[in-house]
């Protein structure tokens, strides 16, 4: 008998305050998949801050001056990135191309179903059903995302509705669990993978 441990409730009293960040746009967040395609996050991230700061606007707040990251026009124009391949950087071109088109508009994508705004962003070039679903939670900020494919995710579900680990990959079954959070799937995953992390730090190595 399933044991149903949590509710979006007592996850929502457990994290008071803890909300999805994302990013500023669905095409700064399909460029960071692409980026990150079999780099260490650290030196993805690195790649990304240098775009930025060589080609993106200067942004001065508090004090500070941060860059934004390039705007697809001047994207679009870039031929060489140090730390990306050739195919990469015609990935991140065919991104702003999309982009200027509107094809990656954050209201368009909210208002669309969701099957089909991942159906069209696993259309672009790089972009597999892992990426698609990251564009359409953190960068468009779609509320009710189910991740399929995040198996951190699967495994605190398995882990919270005492399915045990072996159920992890029954994506089915816990796309059931997961409708029961509608129409937040996206805020309730993300203060399950929280809980998860928390509980493991507090275990330890």
């Amino acid at each position: 008998m399933t044991a149903v441990a949590f509710t979006p409730a007592g996850l929502m009293a457990d994290h008071p305050g803890l909300r999805p960040v994302c990013f500023h746009s669905p095409y700064e967040a399909a460029a960071w998949s692409v980026i990150g395609q079999r780099l260490r996050m650290t030196q993805a991230a690195a790649i990304k801050a240098r775009l930025a700061e060589q080609h993106g606007r200067r942004v001065h707040i508090a004090g500070q001056t941060l860059h934004a990251f390039p705007e697809p026009e001047t994207l679009r124009a870039i031929t060489n990135v140090p730390g990306l391949t050739g195919v990469k950087l015609e990935r991140l071109h065919a991104l702003a191309e999309a982009a200027a088109a509107g094809e990656l508009d954050a209201a368009r994508m909210r208002a669309m179903p969701a099957d089909d705004a991942l159906a069209a962003l696993r259309a672009l070039p790089g972009i597999g059903p892992f990426s698609a679903e990251l564009i359409l939670i953190r960068g468009a900020g779609h509320p009710d995302v189910f991740p399929h494919h995040e198996r951190r995710l699967r495994a605190a579900i398995a882990d919270e509705d005492g399915l045990g680990e072996t159920h992890s990959g029954d994506t089915r079954r816990l796309a059931e669990i997961a409708d029961r959070w509608r129409p937040y799937r996206s805020w309730v995953a993300l203060l399950l993978r929280a809980r998860a992390a928390a509980q493991n730090a507090q275990a330890g190595p």
